[in-house]
Order: structure tokens, then C-alpha cells, then sequence
């Protein structure tokens, strides 16, 4: 890829993901060109058609690939079944690839997709945004200056209240729809979980479906046991009437706690852009709390910076670093995923291969 050139964007999906979490990253970042939109639905291409006047707006994935030629990356926000064969076809054409999170159904589907691009030549990454979450970066920061001595517990929730089952693609049962909170929510916490603290070496999993009509997970809890002897516990719900804190890290000298999910996805429900000056503030009564025995301060959290996902590519793209994230982590991601639900249908502890966790 030469340098200082703008690389054109073919996104592929308009629903929550495509026309939220990356059109507008797209649309923001020097060196990318938004310059076409896959959906087949009438109102979201109208509604694409209205967000990026300057993206041609097409109701088949073929019409697309009919102008590769034209194209420099593909971004794929679809469906989770559609993952693998739309990122493969993307790679067949030479085009860089963003996939949203989980990469694919399996890990061995995902690792059969990350040869193909090595092979080719052909850049592959993962929309892992949450990486980019303001409360992540700050805990991040804190366990960096060791600001709670050891960590010895990591406790993550991602939970939600929803006692009637959305309908939808991501309630069916086939394997091959990814679908539950254990794909959705657990990819994020996961790789979280990985990124501070390495590799795994046992995992416990419940999975459940408490709500009546629930066909896949949505009150899911797993136990992670680092290689460093940190212990995850991750839960996932769509049936919590009351949530608990996001974070709570103790370690041997403090603790860390913190509530309420990064602002980035409800500013850009509500409309916001990225490129504003105060994106992402979030006010100081929802700062995390640092101490130990009645002794706390607020810290405040640093701004997070999903668009910091497409800066990298940009980066990868011009040859001046490495994928925003490593396909290769999404693997492991998937492996444990795996892993949780060979200990949930078992109930017992599952011993992870150094090689799928490292």
C-alpha cells in the first residue's frame, strides 16, 4: 500500500454496528474514504444514503464485489454467519479486511481465515473496540503504575435488563450464528481479560437461559484462571434487574471499582460524531474509586477513543505499524468461548492448551 494516500471503504451492513460503531469512525479518520455502503434494507439505505451522501449505496453484496477493483478494504458488519465467507471472498479480491467481533463461529474457522489472508498477503483485523473504552484505558493505566499493588481478582460485567427475548438473528441456536452473549458481550470481556492479564490456563462457565423463551444464553458467568494467577470472573446478562459495577479489580494494596459502561456507544446512538471536541467526556459522579479500607478517590476516566481502531488501520495500511488488532487474539478469544462451553454442558473446570490462550 503506497503512503500518504486515501484507501477507499467498502462497508458491508447498516444496521446498529455498520451505521454506529463504524461509519462514522470511517467517515472521520484522514487517509479513509467511506465509498460504498451494502444494505438491502430499504429504510437503512435511505437512511445511509442520507448520514454519507458520498457513498454509493448498494442492496447486494455482489454489486460490490463487481467494483473490488475500486476498493481498498471491506469492513464487515453483518451478521455473524456471513463473517467468514464475506471476509474470504474480501481476501480472494486482494482487499484489506475489517471483521466485526467474534471473527468467526469457531476457532478453527478463524484460524483457516487468518492463513488464507497471511497467504495472500492481505491485511486482517478485528473490530475489538472495546479496547478503546475510556474505563478500560484508565484501569489499564492504573494496573501499569501499579496502583493496586498485585491484582489478584478481576471481576467485568457487561449486563443489561431485558426480561422479553429481542427476536433476531442473534437469538437463534445455530452454532453457525454465533449467537448468545457469550459471542456478543463475551467476545469483549475476554479479550479485555486477556489483554491485562495473559493467558489462561484453567476456565468454568455457566451458561444459562433464565428468560422465558430464550433459545441461547443471556445470563452467562465465566471464570478465567491467568497463567499469573489473577483470577477473571466475567459476567454477561441481558436478565439483570440490577447490575453491579462494570469493574472492581482488588488487589494486595487497593482496590479499584468502577459503574456505568463507557459513554462512546450511548453518544453515538444519540447522533453524536466522533470529531467533537468533547466526545466521550464522561462526568465526574460516574468516575471509578481507588482505595482500600474506607480511604477512596475518585480517578478520573480518561476519554475513550474508538476511533483509534481506524487510525491504526490506516497506520497498517500505509505499512507503518501492525493491524490495530491481531486477528490472532480473536482466535484465542474464540478458543476460550469454546472452552466455556464444553465446562457449561459438563459443569466442570476446563484445562486451557498453553497454545490456545497464549
Amino acid at each position: 500500500m503506497q503512503a500518504n494516500r486515501s484507501f477507499r471503504v467498502g462497508l458491508i451492513g447498516y444496521g446498529l454496528a455498520g451505521s454506529c460503531f463504524h461509519a462514522p469512525f470511517i467517515a472521520i479518520t484522514a487517509g479513509l474514504e467511506l465509498a460504498a455502503i451494502v444494505t438491502r434494507d430499504a429504510a437503512r439505505q435511505q437512511q445511509a444514503s442520507r448520514d454519507h451522501p458520498g457513498a454509493r449505496i448498494v442492496g447486494d453484496v455482489e454489486q460490490l464485489w463487481m467494483s473490488a477493483p475500486e476498493l481498498d478494504v471491506v469492513v464487515i458488519a453483518s451478521p455473524n454467519r456471513t463473517h467468514v465467507p464475506l471476509a474470504t471472498r474480501a481476501v480472494d479480491e486482494g482487499l484489506a479486511v475489517v471483521v466485526d467481533k467474534p471473527l468467526a463461529p469457531s476457532a478453527a474457522q478463524a484460524r483457516e481465515l487468518i492463513d488464507r489472508a497471511r497467504d495472500r498477503g492481505v491485511l486482517l483485523t478485528v473490530f475489538q473496540n472495546r479496547r478503546w473504552d475510556g474505563d478500560f484505558q484508565t484501569l489499564r493505566r492504573l494496573l501499569a503504575d501499579a496502583a493496586i499493588g498485585r491484582p489478584l481478582r478481576f471481576e467485568s460485567r457487561f449486563e443489561r435488563w431485558r426480561p422479553t427475548p429481542k427476536s433476531g438473528w442473534r437469538q437463534r441456536p445455530d452454532r453457525e450464528d454465533a449467537g448468545g452473549l457469550l459471542f456478543d458481550l463475551g467476545s469483549h470481556l475476554i479479550d479485555q481479560a486477556l489483554l491485562l492479564f495473559g493467558p489462561v490456563s484453567h476456565l468454568y462457565a455457566e451458561l444459562d437461559r433464565s428468560m422465558s423463551g430464550a433459545e441461547v444464553d443471556d445470563d452467562s458467568f465465566v471464570a478465567l484462571t491467568h497463567a499469573s494467577g489473577v483470577r477473571s470472573h466475567l459476567f454477561m446478562s441481558t436478565a439483570a434487574a440490577q447490575n453491579g459495577p462494570r469493574f472492581r479489580v482488588l488487589g494486595t494494596t487497593a482496590a479499584f471499582v468502577k459503574w456505568g459502561l463507557d459513554v462512546q456507544e450511548d453518544e453515538l446512538r444519540a447522533g453524536a460524531t466522533p470529531d467533537r471536541a468533547t466526545w466521550a467526556e464522561e462526568p465526574a459522579e460516574r468516575w471509578g474509586r481507588l482505595g482500600a479500607g474506607g480511604l477512596e478517590r475518585a480517578v478520573p476516566t480518561i476519554k475513550g477513543t474508538y476511533q483509534d481502531f481506524y487510525r491504526g488501520l490506516v497506520t497498517a495500511l500505509r505499512g507503518e505499524g501492525p493491524p490495530p488488532v491481531d486477528p490472532a487474539d480473536a482466535a484465542r478469544v474464540l478458543d476460550l468461548i469454546e472452552a466455556a462451553h464444553i465446562s457449561s454442558a459438563g459443569r466442570r473446570v476446563v484445562a486451557v492448551l498453553p497454545s490456545t490462550s497464549s
